[in-house]
């Protein structure tokens, strides 16, 4: 959830100790437009900054919307100082947001040549402190958030089945887990996601698989375990994966490698 304090800590790291450039007399009127076509997302965490700084805003899409060059996304309306103060935290924040939602709407569109049912996915390979604003991003575009927190599934990974050993690892967490919590197990062989479910798995994911290995992974899982499909997926390998019949397709690089859409903002 955003909170002042996040406002404060980005608007504090980027003004420093003396800001001087701002320092402009006067009302004024700004506005934040495209410079390139994207899915726009992030617009919460932008505006959030100017309402701090006591400036009026309007909103002219909503996150989620696909914008061409030229579009206007919002304007914000307040003294030219804090008009200034509050761009380049807005830009950026929009810019990035805007980057994730693209690419997963890239993404989605990729999988829908060849599944209407498959869903992508972001995972939890966030930037620290941005986590909320990314998963939202990865919303706008059309996908899925996965588990926003640890605490929001049992993963069983290939660290503790190391330790524990596939069958022991999966009991000792659903010994811990509330009844609502499901458990996903990774696999790294099509024949072991089977294993994983007959153990008590609720999600089998295949990581860093072909998709013909995916494909013989799901082939082999009982009705009503989810299959997810993760592992350095590239946008172009996803209509490949949609075909393996996994329910899921994660995908870290939605918000570790998205490149930022082009805003500027202009005053006056």
């Amino acid at each position: 959830m955003l909170t002042d304090g996040d406002v404060e800590r980005w608007l504090r790291e980027d003004v420093g100790h003396r800001d001087v450039t701002n320092h402009v007399p006067g009302e004024t009127v700004g506005r934040l437009v495209a410079r390139e076509s994207g899915v726009v997302a992030g617009l919460d965490a932008a505006l959030a900054v100017f309402d701090y700084l006591g400036c009026d805003s309007q909103q002219a899409v909503e996150s989620g919307t696909r914008v061409e060059a030229g579009d206007t996304v919002f304007e914000v309306h307040g003294p030219a100082t804090d008009v200034l103060r509050g761009e380049r935290v807005a830009v950026n924040l929009v810019g990035h947001a805007s980057g994730v939602a693209t690419k997963t709407a890239n993404a989605v569109a990729a999988a829908r040549t060849v599944s209407d049912d498959v869903a992508i996915a972001g995972t939890r390979k966030t930037t620290p402190g941005l986590r909320g604003i990314e998963k939202r991003a990865i919303a706008a575009g059309g996908g899925d958030t996965h588990r926003l927190t640890l605490s929001g599934m049992v993963m069983v990974k290939d660290n503790h089945i190391e330790e524990m050993g596939l069958d022991d690892a999966i009991a000792h967490f659903r010994e811990s887990a509330s009844f609502a919590t499901k458990i996903e197990v990774e696999v790294e062989r099509p024949a072991d996601g089977r294993r994983a479910a007959e153990a008590g798995a609720d999600i089998v994911m295949f990581d860093n698989l072909p998709a013909a290995d995916v494909e013989r992974g799901v082939e082999l899982l009982p009705n009503g375990v989810l299959a997810e499909a993760s592992g350095g997926i590239g946008i172009e390998d996803v209509p490949d994966y949609a075909g393996t019949g996994v329910d899921v397709i994660s995908i870290g690089a939605l918000t570790h490698s998205a490149p930022s859409v082009d805003f500027s903002f202009h005053t006056g």
